[in-house]
């Protein structure tokens, strides 16, 4: 390399240090986003690593990288790679599930928030960006998740030579419940102790393979199953669902205060069953009150991830076992779980960087 290009590759270092993610209020270089520099012959050419890829600062550190560069003189060729690459949380190679990067708790103070369909939905939207995702049905007394993706009375094949369950897929993700193992009509009473007990097979029994993100579908409250989980497994954050009824709110603040008390992040919350929009005169009716979750967020000094509709079209899906990221994917339902994942992963970005702040 000349020394003219020396000087410059130097000055091409620089600014790129000084290019902030919007987010992460960290610079790009340290967040190990710009990858494979090479300047020669005023040709300069890289790799731009996203660490979410349907991040909506995507398009802010591209457009950031663009401009600042564009006013080096001496680069007279810019090309530049787009990639990703999800980070986790995991610090400990030997722990439980360690080969899974970020384990994302989805919880409510109470039942009927329709939490389950978000947390699925949710799974399935990661997925779509082009992640590997699992989710894991942890309600032991009210398991959802065969019915939501259509595998009623479908149990989960054995490893042979491992002695553990391989988790069903369907949908690109790889799920488990313990609605697999037991039938419907077969009652699960069970106490604290068995609880836990059955909680750790599905941690340890089940061969969970390199997964970027784990949902952890939690029953409603603050009992036995949320408390074992979290003593058992590095939980990256929390993401709690509610409505906007004072009575689920009321609960929202005691499910918060456990995640802080067993020091897990909460990443953000969701509005389920947020407005009505009438499909014959597009009217819309907020059935259970308006802006109640995002008052209390704002209160609580919590992110606001999205306002989900109660919608006719997500409960039958739902009822039929066909998601709505699949039986749908183009409509604008499913878009609001898009960009509902788009905002966990973010968070996610966000707790992990904390993490590694305190770490350090």
């Amino acid at each position: 390399m000349k020394a003219e290009e020396i000087q410059t590759f130097k000055q091409i270092q620089d600014v790129l240090k000084n290019i902030q993610h919007p987010l992460l209020k960290k610079n790009i270089v340290d967040l190990n986003m710009i990858r494979n520099l090479e300047f020669q012959n005023g040709t300069l050419a890289f790799k731009l690593v996203y660490l979410n890829p349907t991040s909506s600062f995507n398009s802010q550190v591209e457009e950031a990288v663009r401009s600042a560069l564009n006013q080096i003189s001496a680069i007279k060729d810019l090309q530049i790679t787009l990639d990703w690459e999800i980070t986790g949380s995991q610090t400990s190679p030997g722990g439980q599930l360690s080969q899974v990067k970020n384990i994302i708790a989805v919880a409510s103070g109470k039942g009927g928030v329709g939490k389950s369909t978000v947390a699925l939905n949710l799974a399935l939207a990661l997925a779509k960006s082009g992640a590997k995702v699992g989710i894991l049905d942890t309600d032991i007394y009210g398991p959802s998740l065969p019915t939501l993706m259509g595998l009623k009375n479908t149990p989960p094949l054995i490893d042979s030579e491992k002695k553990k369950m391989l988790p069903l897929e369907k949908y690109g993700i790889k799920t488990m419940s313990i609605g697999y193992i037991i039938k419907d009509e077969d009652a699960a009473v069970w106490r604290g102790p068995m609880i836990g007990r059955m909680v750790q097979q599905f941690v340890q029994d089940v061969l969970w393979e390199e997964l970027d993100y784990l949902i952890l579908d939690l029953p409603p409250g603050t009992g036995d199953i949320q408390l074992s989980l979290s003593q058992m497994l590095s939980i990256t954050g929390a993401v709690i669902v509610t409505t906007p009824q004072d009575v689920a709110l009321a609960d929202v603040v005691r499910s918060i205060a456990m995640f802080q008390k067993v020091q897990i992040p909460i990443l953000g919350m969701v509005e389920n069953m947020s407005y009505f929009v009438c499909p014959h005169c597009q009217e819309t009716s907020h059935v259970f009150g308006q802006g109640g979750a995002k008052k209390k967020s704002d209160s609580l000094k919590i992110p606001f991830l999205a306002s989900i509709p109660l919608d006719l079209r997500i409960c039958e899906a739902s009822d039929m076992g066909k998601p709505l990221l699949d039986s749908d994917a183009d409509s604008k339902q499913a878009q609001q779980f898009l960009n509902l994942a788009s905002a966990v992963a973010d968070q996610v970005c966000l707790a992990n960087d904390r993490k590694v702040e305190i770490n350090l």
